[in-house]
């Protein structure tokens, strides 16, 4: 029996150890599905959310000038706040779109927006026209999808070199066996 310094026992400890280190491997499919789940989703935050949003915000440019007061305040980069302003003559109160700043102001706060004449409830404000937060995410969410799609294809080119390598050692891989030539025998798991 082996024993720590603090006297207790311990039975076994070797083979516990050698259990965790077989717990210790990753599975090379798994992270290859998970990078590859990852990559997909943030591709398409960028694609489908992001880029759109920056577009939306953009073609806002030439809108109508208003100065208005933030109404309600939220996540405003998730489309969650208000604003409140004149126009034609009526109150208008207004979702500010997705990745729009300002979500650090306190309600009541003053800001310059920018709305289209005829529908004076698509607004944005005047320091988002030019894309915004939205910009900014959809390149780091596209940048980040990139990474995770090369982590993908390094871990596709592992896991088929591994398919190989057993092939011709006469067999075909299965989770939790080895391939060395012996007899497999199943891995601590």
């Amino acid at each position: 029996m082996a024993s720590d310094l603090d006297g207790t026992a311990h039975a076994g400890s070797s083979s516990a150890h050698q259990r965790d280190a077989g717990a210790d491997r990753s599975n090379p499919r798994a992270a290859l599905l998970m990078s590859l789940v990852l990559g997909l989703l943030l591709g398409a935050l960028s694609a489908l959310v992001m880029f759109p949003a920056a577009q939306h915000l953009r073609s806002l440019q030439d809108g109508e000038r208003a100065e208005a007061t933030l109404y309600a305040s939220g996540a405003c980069m998730a489309g969650q706040c208000e604003v409140e302003f004149e126009a034609g003559g009526r109150t208008v109160v207004a979702d500010l779109p997705v990745g729009s700043g300002g979500g650090r102001s306190s309600v009541g706060a003053r800001m310059t927006v920018r709305y289209q004449a005829d529908d004076p409830e698509v607004v944005a404000r005047e320091e988002d026209v030019g894309g915004g937060g939205a910009v900014v995410l959809a390149v780091l969410s596209g940048g980040a999808s990139l990474l995770f799609l090369l982590v993908s294809a390094v871990a596709a080119v592992f896991v088929v070199r591994q398919w190989l390598a057993a092939r011709r050692q006469g067999g075909t891989p299965r989770d939790g066996q080895r391939h060395d030539g012996d007899e497999a025998e199943p891995l601590a798991t």
